[in-house]
């Protein structure tokens, strides 16, 4: 068998097989990241159906959080919608800044002529 023929024996194996889930634990973390920026989860660290499982999960987590606001009374306080499960190589989402006093007022003299 030549070097050619094997290396396409395993381009073709599913990427639940053994052998792609160790190849996709031994990319580097540059390697997961270029591939998420490329939008190539295939080749990342999950397998396809790791992928659609928590896709699943998000997508129900999400039905289960507009339940709840829908039988929530209007006065009461709504729970924060689910934060999605994380994937390797993707980037987690940024957080909403929060303005505190302390940055507030801060802010207040930096716009009325604090900087100079």
């Amino acid at each position: 068998m030549t070097s050619r023929r094997l290396r396409v024996l395993i381009q073709g194996l599913p990427p639940e097989s053994a052998t792609m889930t160790a190849l996709r634990n031994e990319l580097a973390e540059e390697e997961v990241e270029q591939h998420a920026e490329q939008g190539e989860p295939e080749k990342g660290r999950w397998s396809q159906s790791e992928l659609l499982l928590a896709s699943a999960i998000d997508a129900l987590r999400r039905v289960e959080y507009v339940l709840i606001c829908a039988n929530t009374d209007s006065k009461s306080k709504r729970p924060s919608p689910p934060e999605p499960i994380a994937r390797p190589g993707a980037k987690p989402r940024r957080t909403k800044p929060v303005l505190t006093e302390t940055g507030a007022s801060k802010l207040f003299e930096l716009i009325n002529g604090g900087a100079a």
